[in-house]
């Protein structure tokens, strides 16, 4: 996922999903992720890795399924986003 901001070099981050089963539904748990990340008060550069970890975590089951909050808490990815401001 990379994140391109005015006046910053793009900010890439490499994917969080160990396997795959499934794409369909990353995109929009990805974007639903950032909606909500941002809503809560993180900052864009740590709402961005929040989201490549929850559709990391979505493909890696089979269909379109939803990432739940305790999935996301426990991904060890997650345990490395911030909440501090840009």
């Amino acid at each position: 996922m990379t994140l391109f901001r005015p006046h910053c070099p793009p900010l890439t981050i490499p994917t969080v999903a160990r396997e795959v089963f499934d794409v369909v539904g990353a995109g929009d748990t990805a974007v639903a992720a950032l909606g909500v990340s941002i809503a809560a008060g993180l900052s864009l550069e740590s709402a961005t890795h929040l989201a490549n970890v929850a559709a990391g975590i979505a493909v890696g089951k089979q269909g379109t399924v939803a990432v739940s909050i305790d999935e996301l808490l426990e991904h060890p990815e997650s345990q490395q986003v911030g909440t501090g401001g840009e």
